[in-house]
Parts: structure tokens; sequence; C-alpha cells
């Protein structure tokens, strides 16, 4: 079975996400990986993956204890259900300022564990002034942020003990900081 976990993307969403967010046209409109200077290596279109439901944290950031870190492995696309992209949609001034967000330490563990792909169903792994330093030392460690997702809630769903396989296949954009993709759960 097959569920697609990036975002639809309307004529609306595209003028509300224009309109609130000064780089949703250079590649970072709807699902998509800040791929800072880095190229994504092709081994990383297929990874082993879990999603972490985190969509009871409210008021703080996502830490380490809110997931079970001894299921993350290296190599792997780990992603975070906040249900924010329900709950908020796509493309506001609130989706981009707002959203829920990991920890430092959170994001230091995820580096150590040499995991591939941090996947998020908001508008990034950190906000404001952090969001870009974050995205840029995550992709210098090999990482890559692959920002608003949605559907990981089917994911979780899923008799599979939240695990699957990720692929993920973004457009082939040369000297940008963003590149859409496409990201597509296999269970």
């Amino acid at each position: 079975m097959f569920i697609d976990l990036t975002t639809l993307i309307t004529p609306k969403m595209v003028i509300d996400a224009e309109g609130n967010e000064k780089k949703a046209l250079v590649g970072h409109l709807g699902t998509h990986f800040d791929v800072m200077n880095k190229e994504f290596p092709i081994e990383y279109v297929e990874r082993n993956a879990i999603v972490f439901d985190v969509s009871t944290v409210k008021g703080r950031d996502i830490d380490i204890t809110d997931i079970e870190i001894l299921k993350v492995k290296s190599d792997m696309f780990v992603a975070f259900y906040t249900g924010f992209i329900e709950e908020e949609g796509y493309g506001s001034k609130r989706y981009f300022r707002e959203h829920p967000q990991l920890s430092h330490n959170l994001i230091e563990s995820l580096l150590d564990l040499e995991v591939s792909i941090i996947g998020i169903d908001c508008a990034g792994i950190r906000r404001g002034s952090e969001h870009t330093p974050k995205d840029q030392y995550c992709a210098d460690r090999n990482v890559f942020v692959v920002e608003n997702i949605c559907n990981l809630k089917m994911l979780l769903l899923q008799e599979s003990n939240k695990e699957f396989i990720a692929n993920t296949y973004p457009v082939r954009y040369a000297e940008t900081t963003g590149l859409p993709c496409r990201v597509v759960a296999k269970i």
C-alpha cells in the first residue's frame, strides 16, 4: 500500500503562501527539502522510515523524551506528526511563523544517530531566524529536512508499528536552497 505524503498545492495555496513567505515560490512551495549548498544523494531516494506522533506536545519544543529514540536507526527517514498542517492549513501567516518545532537536543540526537532525512508536517524543524541556520547545520551533516509533509496520521493508523519505507523524489533544480519533492510511504 502507498500513501502520498506530499502536500497538494492549489492555486489559492500558492497565493496564500506567496503573501506570507517570501521564499515560497523559489523551490520552497509545498513539500520540499532545504538542500542548502548540498546535493541530495541518490541513495536517499528510498529509506527505512518511522513516524512519531507528537501532536499532543503543545506550548513547548518537541524533545527527545517525546519519542522512542531507541527506534531510530542510522540512514532512516524520521517523520514527526504534529497535526499542524491539518489544524492550520498550508500557507497562512500563522502556519509559517507559529508552527511546532523540534528542540535543539532532539535535532542533535538525530544527527548523532546519522539519520538521512527529518520530515515534519509544518514549515520547518525550527522557526524564524533559527530556521535557515538549523537546516544548514543538518545539511552540513548530510541530513536533509523535508518540510510540509502531510497524511502522516494515515501512517499512524496502520498496523505497521509506525515503520514504513519512504521514497523521496526531489526535482533536479540547480543552485537553489529548496527543492520541491514528492514523498511516498510504502507500507
